[in-house]
């Protein structure tokens, strides 16, 4: 398999934890989407990474839905439960995590490609109180279980990690560990995870 992304983005990095923790072979094909040569609208009409290449030549995008097929690929470390209810819920960090992620985003698109004099302080203001609201939301969620979804690493861990990460990487200036200490733990914790450490972003 083949994973066309960047080593900043989240949601390649998500993918590429989740391919370390399943033990999955595959090849990283770095691709700047903005770039004149980026083949990445070949094999996704979005325009957008991750894209999953797979041994036929089929091309599967959306880090969710990329995720959510790996985790059937091998039972080795398996990161969404079979139950209906447990899987929901960690389904459901996992959309948290990425809608904070799409607002941050949204924000860091709004400053750098758009000059001053154009950019939307109402709509960096509308987006920056989602970041908050999801920050607020998980760390509540965090305060009677030792991970996201309870007592075990799960994919809504990753996910949480990956934007706490790349919040820290992008945006220094949200004081996410001070604010909440129960979002700190949990970063510290699966940061020291060789899956983490090997995809720092950069």
């Amino acid at each position: 398999m083949k994973l066309l992304g960047s080593l900043a983005s989240p949601y390649v990095r998500k993918v590429r934890i989740v391919m370390a923790e399943k033990k999955l072979d595959y090849s990283l094909v770095l691709d700047n989407v903005w770039a004149p040569e980026t083949t990445v609208p070949q094999f996704n009409p979005l325009g957008k990474v991750p894209c999953l290449i797979m041994e036929d030549g089929a091309a599967m995008f959306d880090s969710r839905v990329i995720v959510e097929y790996l985790d059937t690929l091998t039972p080795v470390g398996k990161l969404i439960p079979a139950q209906s209810r447990e899987r929901a819920a960690v389904k459901c960090w996992e959309a948290l995590a990425d809608g904070l992620l799409d607002a941050a985003v949204l924000v860091r698109l709004e400053k750098t490609l758009r000059p001053a004099e154009q950019q939307s302080q109402i709509w960096i203001d509308r987006q920056m109180d989602k970041v908050h609201a999801g920050l607020k939301t998980m760390a509540a969620d965090l305060a009677e279980t030792p991970y996201c979804a309870g007592n075990q690493f799960t994919l809504a861990d990753v996910a949480t990690g990956c934007a706490l990460g790349w919040l820290a990487f992008r945006f220094p200036e949200i004081t996410w560990r001070d604010d909440y200490p129960n979002l700190a733990r949990l970063f510290d914790k699966v940061s020291e995870r060789p899956s983490f450490k090997d995809t720092v972003p950069h």
